[in-house]
């Protein structure tokens, strides 16, 4: 991932249009290098989760350019690269795995983001009468040990509404993103086994993306 890695710390450092203009063959040969990896991710990854397997890059990467429309920041380029592998697409709503590069700041992480009012409803409904098959995911061992907790994205403080607020479990009914995510040092996108470390977090994600898509396609 040299191209990647070294385009993206000049352009941090560059965030204009000239100079991406003149960069533009740096910028084409990050891209190339980061779709092969994505590519080999998404044949990796469909051998443990078949609605993977058939995706195509371009259903899982971004383009550069950032929307700066409601941002205070209005740097026109993105300092990061990533790849959403998910069943029907980046844009399908439903949860997956996310590969993140970005100097200082990797991540691998899975879930869905902030899904819509109907749809959270549901999931925690699919989490209430599923308490037991929750807990064995996300209170498993290897689990615990890759991510230790969900992510707290604007946790709410009380029990939601329509669930009894003595439910022994009702702190995993307070989320409002249900998703899990690591950090991983930049050494890593050097190694001959990149593919494969990240393959093996991903696999203990696994049955955490696959309860949470079961309660949003039933």
């Amino acid at each position: 991932m040299h191209h990647v890695q070294a385009f993206l710390k000049a352009i941090k450092e560059n965030n204009n249009r000239e100079w991406y203009l003149a960069n533009k063959d740096w910028y084409n040969n990050a891209k190339t290098e980061f779709e092969q990896v994505t590519m080999n991710l998404i044949s990796e990854l469909g051998k443990i989760d078949k609605d993977i397997a058939f995706l195509e890059v371009s259903q899982c990467t971004y383009r550069i350019y950032r929307d700066i429309r409601f941002s205070a920041d209005k740097t026109p380029y993105k300092t990061h690269m990533g790849a959403y592998m998910v069943k029907g697409g980046k844009n399908s709503g439903l949860a997956g795995y996310y590969f993140h590069v970005e100097p200082g700041g990797n991540m691998l992480a899975g879930g869905v983001y902030m899904p819509m009012p109907p749809v959270l409803k549901k999931l925690r409904k699919e989490i209430y009468d599923n308490i037991d098959e929750f807990l064995e995911i996300v209170e498993n061992k290897n689990f615990k040990k890759a991510f230790p907790s969900l992510d707290n994205d604007m946790k709410l403080q009380k029990a939601p509404l329509g669930f009894p607020k003595d439910f022994e479990h009702i702190d995993y009914l307070k989320y409002k993103s249900y998703t899990v995510s690591s950090s991983f040092d930049d050494k890593l996108l050097a190694s001959p086994k990149m593919i494969e470390k990240i393959i093996e977090q991903f696999a203990i994600m696994a049955p955490f993306i696959r309860f949470i898509n079961t309660a949003l396609t039933e």
